[in-house]
């Protein structure tokens, strides 16, 4: 599925033309061989959301959906990981948070949840997991291409094709795998309430971000789809 309609945004101009892939990446690979001036613009990717399902989540972590009082424990509920510190599991106001980013976060330690409080539609950015934990997953991405995060784990930058935008509606919540890269929860609304479980030093420690905007020159955005 073509899940990117990238668009380069041009800084004198109102209107911008459609780049196709390779111009894109080749855009891109020259922006990274110098550093971006302050006064030029990014180029801007827009991205389609993607209704969040078990199934098209499955990359990033799981979407838990209602299920019967009494069911017993299985694949279809979360499967978390909480070993490396005190679970924290708190409500999360958020403000204005409007259908665009240019920064995105993993967290090495720990599977996050979150949910909207009520059920609302927001959204959320994400890149598949690219922690480097073995000798062979580093060889295989070369150093080079070799960070060190929050707390001294190794990881791979996210690349700017990887990035997809999810939509989530009703009663369902995501769990996010461990190195999961993410930005949000953005939404229409002036503020919403999400419940949020992780680590008690999360926020602290475990706390890694890419920029796209000063690593790739760029940023994305993406409509809203909500009906509601």
């Amino acid at each position: 599925h073509n899940y990117l309609n990238r668009q380069e945004k041009p800084s004198n101009k109102k209107s911008s033309h459609l780049l196709n892939p390779f111009t894109f990446r080749y855009l891109v690979g020259e922006r990274n061989k110098a550093t971006m001036a302050e006064s030029e613009s990014p180029v801007e990717v827009n991205l389609i959301p993607i209704e969040a399902t078990p199934e098209s989540f499955g990359d990033y972590g799981q979407v838990i959906e209602a299920s019967s009082d009494g069911d017993h424990f299985g694949p279809n509920d979360a499967q978390l990981d909480l070993s490396k510190g005190i679970p924290r599991f708190y409500i999360m106001r958020l403000k204005d948070r409007s259908f665009g980013f240019s920064t995105i976060t993993h967290h090495a330690n720990v599977t996050q949840c979150l949910g909207s409080i009520g059920g609302h539609v927001w959204y959320l950015g994400v890149a598949k997991p690219s922690l480097i934990e073995d000798v062979a997953e580093r060889e295989r991405v070369g150093d080079n291409n070799v960070e060190s995060g929050s707390g001294g784990h190794l990881y791979a930058p996210p690349t700017v094709e990887e990035v997809r935008v999810f939509r989530f509606s009703g009663p369902k919540f995501v769990k996010l795998n461990r190195g999961t890269w993410h930005a949000g929860p953005l939404f229409s609304e002036s503020s919403m309430d999400f419940y949020n479980l992780e680590l008690s030093n999360t926020n602290e420690v475990d706390h890694t971000t890419h920029d796209f905007k000063k690593k790739n020159g760029v940023t994305f955005r993406f409509e809203d789809s909500s009906s509601s």
